[in-house]
């Protein structure tokens, strides 16, 4: 396969960026589409040029961490997949691909393809634990959880925390990515003692960050590499109502 590419170039967050060509040569469709770029970059090094940056690590599908926009969709065309497990068999001999960094006020680009997303993990501080007493582990079946909590719990705790929902969304939203990680442990018994203090602490640094409100898109949804639901964006509004209803003041 011989591919053209257009890549975002952008040497840091206070620099401007542009798309640049470059060609892709003998590419095989069973290589995924960061070995694809790889091998651009192989040759780009060879020939004494800056070779794109851009972001990975497992390469399995598990980290989240190969964040790129492939033709306007973040992750790519192929539904639920990471950039790391999409494959070149997915697009066609001549084909013209753009390949950009996630675009959000909360990620700002660090170069080309890399972003910052140290505001996830802002959120992540501000409230995203359990109280764990120090000692002996205790059995599994100590605390008794009904299926159907631990399932949704479970299915939460899904989000590998890309940033794929904040790039889709027309608004820069993180609400989905709060939602999973609120209602992962909001569903659990070790996760009540911290529940209200831990959807208004999320919620608000998740504003303070820059990420924008949630306006019912569903483009988040549909971008995430893990399927995870807009319906935990209702569980995290519950959790919040129910939050601000016992913290106000009798009377207000």
């Amino acid at each position: 396969m011989n591919l053209t590419l257009y890549v975002w170039k952008q040497k840091s967050k206070d620099q401007p960026g542009e798309l640049v060509q470059y060609d892709a040569r003998n590419v095989s469709p069973d290589m995924s589409f960061l070995e694809m770029l790889d091998v651009v970059n192989e040759g780009l090094i060879r020939e004494n040029n800056e070779p794109i940056a851009f972001d990975h690590d497992c390469r399995e599908g598990i980290c989240g961490t190969c964040s790129q926009v492939i033709n306007g969709i973040p992750h790519g065309p192929q539904e639920r997949t990471t950039v790391c497990q999409l494959h070149m068999r997915n697009f066609k001999d001549g084909d013209t691909i753009y390949i950009e960094p996630w675009r959000a006020k909360a990620f700002p680009v660090i170069k080309d393809l890399i972003v910052d997303r140290s505001a996830f993990e802002s959120i992540i501080q501000s409230g995203g634990y359990v109280s764990v007493h120090t000692g002996g582990v205790p059995d599994a079946n100590a605390i008794p959880i009904p299926k159907e909590d631990a399932d949704i719990s479970m299915d939460a705790a899904e989000c590998i925390g890309c940033g794929a929902c904040v790039a889709a969304c027309p608004n820069g939203s993180a609400m989905l990515f709060t939602a999973a990680k609120i209602t992962n442990l909001a569903m659990l018994p070790q996760g009540k003692v911290e529940a209200k203090k831990r959807v208004c602490m999320m919620t608000e640094e998740m504003l303070n960050q820059g990420f924008g409100n949630c306006s019912n898109h569903y483009e988040c949804q549909a971008a995430c590499p893990k399927g995870i639901k807009v319906s935990f964006i209702a569980k995290l509004n519950r959790e919040f109502t129910k939050a601000v209803n016992i913290f106000s003041e009798p009377g207000e």
